[in-house]
């Protein structure tokens, strides 16, 4: 067992007294490392050998003074020697050894002064032998102490990832498959992990493979067998002769190795791999986010994208710190002066339950169980703060694993879920022993966290933890979209919106939304998930938000707006979230975090409410209109074809087509599709409509397209196609107004303003895009401001992350500005010319190229400016100052002009 931070001080002393004055050098080099090791409570002998043999780079023979394989290089030399040139002779002995045995400290010494070299963090230290006991902390990795800072991306935790994936891939060549192979590699995980934080005494493990077992590996197998049965076995139940070196491994439990598996098969390229895995600093890697990449690598089409799909820390306490974090915290610091009611807080903590219904390797709650035993420790501290001593650390730990609940679909990242709880449980217990001085550990495991593998959706949650108990729902269920489901989650999704209308439409996240409603109702649980943005956009809002608000009383109490899915790791998923927190109550601190720049940080805003389209506004849902609220020309549909691409024609083959067929040049007219309005092409279309039959009979080649129209139309097998047969002339929509101005269905993301246009007569609008018939100036220049694309960023429905434009949606439920003055229509007319004519002064550059983000000219952009400052005046007198202030003034103005829509609704359903 570790000796406590207060007995190796101890030992320090009396090593820095007996050691400060020595000043014989006969073989009192040997006798200063063991002493030195036994500082540590560490016998020298089991973990590090004197006068290693070593090739040097040039080739001659050297001897490394003491050497602790894959961990310390000591390099000793008579006093008042140069230790920089004691270091330069340490690595110059890298070359001649394998890349397990590298050490990670390279240590020297003269007897007089001591000098430590960290070649992780690259970092070194100097002092005097007799200052030891001061410095003693820079040496917690010989026993098994040392505090660690997680990465988002540690190179340690990409490099065990990769090494556990090669291992992976040999044993399934070699036929070790299946759930064997995942509790085979969940079982090495924890060992390798044991073997660097005090759970066995430090790199155990490392030995027994590099001692034990031949190099060949064809008896690892074996002893892999033999090693898991000691560690499911209590030592009073052991074979009395049992090898000395297996029977000092302490009795684990916790049923990690209670299954009996098949012995594996090993050869020397498999037990290299383990013992480079073994060399590594799994004291360094954290259990939240290896999880998620020991769950990735053993998925091949994921391996390349290493690390690219776990929810990352930084994203992980967006969601916790609002939802409970910054609360608890906030009371901690109210009631730490009083010890009663630290104690009772302390207890509060203790009483705490957690599920994540979709809990993957467990990276939430193993990120909450952290902080919340951090926060544990900072009770103790001020419980103890006077010095007084615990007796027994368990005593006073009130906070453990079997608080936290998980359901998860896959069961391999169940279990690594469970493993990786013990896991960030023993190196908060190393913390605490740090703190008290006092080696604690929680062996053998007697509890766990409770991490159900199944289909979430098809689980009553009640069976996993009883509602009453409940505080706290996280995570981040699976994105998916609603027409990307399988056969299972389509199902799924069927038995969830049961009796829900439009339930189709739902992308897969929507389920534990929804779910989640229904289990908190009538308590005081509190909810919060990340998911992508569709839950709040488009027509998924008055589906999913319509049911959850106004038949399940969910109020949202926190939320962040869209933000780009961000982790440090390489391969990142391009994905735009939300987080969203609510209960089954309202509150009257909600908090809301915007982003000015999705890939940036958020501000916080403390709101009145937050409603589904989380803006600090009413609560309302906006659904599909088929006219629209205000007084303003109607948005039509453009004109589809449905013609098999043969009443097209391409701007490269229309002169062919006309030297051919010269008599249609009156019926070839310019199609206006978003494609080529947006980068400046053209298309060409043949429209037919009040074409005279003669004229028709004496062009074969429009014959022979239109004949191929009628046939891909009988062709099909929808019935609302096929009685288009009998018009193969005709584009199935026939809009075409004098003038219209067009809107493309789908814009990027990287444009502040959706690009929009003036069109006649002369052209045909087709139908990716939208037209407004007969539209105007006014109308176009309110269309192109920032005001109007605030309520799109709100409302629309989004393709990835661009911008799909809805009629019914978007368009209709648009508020415009009410009794608006002449003299500000004229002014929004007058900007909105001076847009069209900077336009036109770049004849070369297509609209995707004047309003991209780093493109767009700077005369066009102080034209929009002029723009949405003369629509701003159309609203109230002074310009919005920012989004937040125009949409809740916009969804404002909406209420008032549905509010007598909905009340004329009401009364003729009463009637």
């Amino acid at each position: 067992m570790a000796l406590s931070w207060n007995e190796i001080k101890d030992r320090a002393l009396k090593f820095s007294n007996e050691w400060a004055n020595e000043t014989k050098e006969r073989a009192e080099k040997d006798s200063f490392w063991n002493d030195f090791f036994n500082v540590f409570g560490i016998s020298r002998r089991r973990v590090a050998t004197f006068e290693e043999p070593v090739k040097k780079l040039s080739g001659n023979q050297g001897f490394i003074d003491l050497f602790w394989k894959g961990t310390l290089l000591v390099e000793h030399k008579s006093k008042g020697r140069n230790l920089d040139k004691a270091f330069e002779q340490a690595t110059d002995y890298f070359p001649g050894l394998k890349e397990h045995e590298l050490p990670k400290y390279i240590l020297v010494s003269d007897f007089d002064k001591i000098k430590l070299f960290d070649l992780d963090e690259r970092t070194e230290h100097e002092f005097h032998v007799s200052e030891l006991y001061k410095n003693i902390k820079l040496f917690g990795f010989i026993a098994g102490y040392q505090k660690r800072t997680f990465k988002e991306e540690d190179p340690v935790n990409i490099k065990a990832a990769e090494l556990m994936g090669k291992l992976h891939d040999q044993l399934e060549e070699f036929g070790y498959e299946g759930n064997h192979l995942e509790v085979y590699l969940v079982r090495l995980l924890f060992i390798l992990f044991a073997d660097d934080t005090s759970i066995f005494e430090k790199d155990t493990f490392k030995e027994f493979l590099d001692q034990k077992t031949n190099e060949d590996g064809s008896d690892l197998g074996a002893l892999m067998a033999q090693f898991f049965q000691v560690l499911n076995t209590p030592k009073e139940k052991r074979l009395k002769n049992l090898d000395d070196h297996l029977n000092q491994f302490p009795y684990v439990n916790g049923k990690l190795f209670e299954e009996f598996l098949p012995i594996a098969s090993f050869n020397s390229k498999m037990r290299s791999i383990l013992l480079e895995a073994s060399g590594l600093d799994w004291g360094k890697i954290s259990p939240a986010i290896f999880g998620s990449l020991f769950q990735s690598v053993m998925n091949p089409e994921e391996r390349r994208n290493l690390g690219a799909h776990y929810t990352s820390e930084k994203n992980i306490f967006k969601l916790i710190k609002p939802l409970f974090l910054d609360e608890l915290r906030e009371e901690f610091e109210k009631v730490k002066s009083s010890s009663k009611k630290l104690k009772e807080f302390h207890h509060k903590l203790s009483t705490l339950k957690f599920l994540d219904p979709a809990c993957g390797s467990g990276n939430f709650l193993i990120i909450t169980y952290r902080e919340l035993r951090l926060l544990e420790i900072e009770i103790l501290r001020e419980l103890f703060k006077k010095g007084e001593q615990v007796l027994d650390i368990s005593s006073i730990l009130w906070l453990d694993v079997d608080q936290f609940y998980g359901i998860e679909y896959d069961e391999f990242a169940a279990k690594i879920a469970e493993v990786a709880m013990w896991l960030i449980d023993h190196q908060m217990n190393m913390r605490v022993s740090e703190e008290f001085g006092q080696y604690f550990a929680r062996l053998p495991l007697k509890k766990a966290a409770k991490i159900v593998h199944a289909n979430s959706l098809q689980t009553n949650w009640e069976d996993i933890v009883s509602k009453t108990e409940l505080s706290y729902i996280i995570g981040n269920p699976p994105f998916i979209g609603s027409k990307l489901l399988d056969k299972i989650q389509r199902e799924d999704m069927a038995n969830i919106f049961s009796g829900v209308k439009n339930g189709k439409i739902l992308d897969y996240v929507s389920a534990w939304y929804y779910k989640a409603a229904q289990y908190i109702q009538d308590t005081n649980i509190k909810t919060a998930f990340v998911s992508t943005n569709s839950v709040t956009q488009g027509e998924q809002v008055s589906v999913l938000w319509g049911e959850m608000i106004n038949k399940l009383g969910v109020k949202i109490h926190f939320a962040h707006t869209t933000f780009k899915w961000s982790n440090e790791a390489k391969g990142k998923a391009a994905v735009y979230c939300v987080i969203i927190g609510y209960a089954n109550f309202d509150t009257k601190s909600k908090k809301l975090f915007t982003y000015s720049d999705i890939k940036g940080e958020p501000s916080e805003i403390s709101v009145k409410n937050i409603n589904p389209y989380l803006a600090n506004a009413e609560d309302l849902i906006i659904e599909r209109r088929s006219q629209p609220i205000c007084n303003v020309p109607k948005m039509a549909f453009g004109n589809m074809p449905l013609d098999g691409g043969n009443l097209i024609i391409d701007d490269i083959e229309k002169d062919e087509f006309l030297l051919q067929e010269p008599k249609a040049k009156p019926y070839v007219l310019p199609l206006i599709s978003a494609r080529e309005f947006l980068n400046n092409k053209k298309r060409w279309c043949l429209w037919l409509e009040n074409i005279n039959p003669n004229e028709l009979r004496q062009m074969s080649t429009v014959l022979e397209r239109v004949e191929a129209v009628k046939q891909f139309r009988l062709a099909s097998k929808a019935p609302s196609t096929q009685k288009h047969a009998i018009t193969p002339t005709l584009f199935r929509d026939r809009n075409r107004p004098e003038t219209f101005i067009v809107v493309p269905r789908v814009s990027s993301e990287n444009r502040k303003y959706i690009p929009m246009g003036f069109f006649d007569y002369n052209s045909i609008v087709s139908d990716t895009m939208l037209s407004i018939p007969n539209g105007t100036l006014y109308n176009f220049g309110v269309l192109m401001s920032e005001m109007h694309m605030t309520w799109v960023k709100y409302t629309c429905g989004r393709l990835k992350s661009d911008f799909r434009y809805s009629k019914d949606l978007v368009y209709n439920n648009y508020p415009w500005a009410r009794e608006v003055s002449e003299k500000n229509q004229k002014k929004v007319e007058e900007k909105a010319q001076k847009v069209l004519d900077v336009r036109a002064e770049f004849p070369d550059s297509s609209l995707a190229d004047l309003y991209h983000q780093l493109t767009m000219p700077p005369k066009l952009i102080k034209a929009h400016l002029e723009l949405d400052k003369a629509v701003d005046l159309c609203y109230r007198p002074q310009s919005f100052t920012n989004e937040n202030a125009r949409i809740e003034y916009l969804f404002d103005l909406y209420n008032q002009y549905t509010e007598p829509l909905l009340n004329e609704k009401k009364r003729k359903q009463k009637k």
